[in-house]
């Protein structure tokens, strides 16, 4: 765990870390604009894990903007990559994801970008144009790095051909600190719900879809439980029938607000994660969460789900810090000077 602090450091001192980054991203994202960077063609995200799922908003936003945008999975493609002239923003919160430097070093220098926590680290140095996030120390389940990582594409994606970063940013910190706050016993009465479950199914519409994606990815992390992530239409095509003794965490509006419904009639325990007032019932914990942009909520929906799987793995007796599997060629050598293909 070395270069690592505890989960309780990094969830501790988040709103801080955020308040810090925050101008620090926003700087980096308005110099490349000024640079013509950001240009009318719409970008490629590349990630794997988390990194991935923190871009599910960005591509959201830019396609409602009308700009052609997608997400891909750096471990899930041939190379040399094929995406023609559209730039390809690779994502690594430790700027050693394997299989994504593979990817951005397959294209054209002038069509690489970069998000990355670690600055030098082997991707920050074959990106050519980079947005980096200020070596903040993050736990080993990403915390820190996942939320700013968010803040980061987020902001690309509203800058990008000629669009403007929402000011709300500058106050966010202040946000982020009040729904901690609020968030509290919310998280107490969702992990009492579901902390026995055997599974859990994470489902979101559009932006978060991501969250959605993360969530799992930290309940399979932290608690150690199996765990699916889906976005909200494709649960409904035939997903929704195995429901079984596992509990649901949904985010969304109006179509989430039916499905928690219908799940939690039907006996099965539901947390809603939602912006809406929406009643709770026997079975059914609705956590509220306040409005904001797509983008920033899905900083807020990682705080809860941060908040719930630490109160989860407490109840169920993991310890955060232990991973039980270590593979040895996710990550790249600190030290290794990537090649450059022209």
């Amino acid at each position: 765990m070395d270069g690592y602090i505890s989960y309780a450091q990094a969830t501790a001192g988040q709103a801080e870390a955020l308040e810090t980054a925050i101008p620090r991203i926003e700087a980096q994202v308005r110099a490349l604009a000024a640079d013509d960077a950001l240009t009318d063609v719409g970008p490629l995200f590349l990630g794997i894990g988390a990194s991935l799922a923190a871009t599910a908003p960005a591509v959201w936003h830019l396609r409602e903007r009308g700009i052609t945008a997608w997400r891909l999975d750096a471990g899930d493609t041939p190379l040399p990559l094929a995406t023609g002239a559209h730039p390809v923003i690779g994502v690594s919160q430790s700027g050693r994801s394997s299989e994504t430097i593979a990817a951005l070093n397959t294209i054209p220098s002038s069509l690489r970008y970069g998000v990355v926590n670690t600055v030098p680290s082997p991707l920050s140095e074959l990106a050519t144009r980079l947005v980096g996030l200020g070596t903040i120390p993050d736990s080993y389940a990403s915390t820190i790095g996942y939320t700013a990582t968010v803040v980061a594409v987020s902001m690309l994606a509203e800058a990008w051909a000629g669009g403007d970063i929402d000011p709300a940013w500058r106050d966010f910190a202040a946000l982020f600190r009040e729904t901690e706050d609020m968030l509290a016993p919310q998280i107490d009465r969702a992990a009492a719900l579901v902390a026995s479950a055997p599974s859990l199914d994470f489902v979101g519409a559009g932006p978060s879809t991501g969250s959605a994606e993360a969530g799992a990815l930290l309940f399979r992390e932290v608690a150690r439980i199996p765990a699916s992530a889906m976005g909200t239409r494709q649960y409904l095509h035939g997903s929704m029938e195995s429901a079984g003794e596992g509990a649901h965490v949904l985010f969304g509006g109006d179509r989430e607000h039916r499905v928690a419904r219908t799940l939690s009639d039907a006996g099965h325990r539901v947390v809603l994660v939602t912006t809406d007032d929406v009643d709770g019932a026997e079975h059914l914990e609705t956590v509220r969460l306040p409005r904001s942009s797509a983008t920033a909520r899905a900083v807020l929906e990682a705080l809860f789900l941060q908040g719930l799987v630490a109160r989860v793995a407490d109840v169920r007796g993991v310890d955060i810090e232990e991973f039980v599997f270590h593979n040895d060629d996710t990550k790249v050598d600190a030290t290794v000077e990537s090649g450059v293909a022209q």
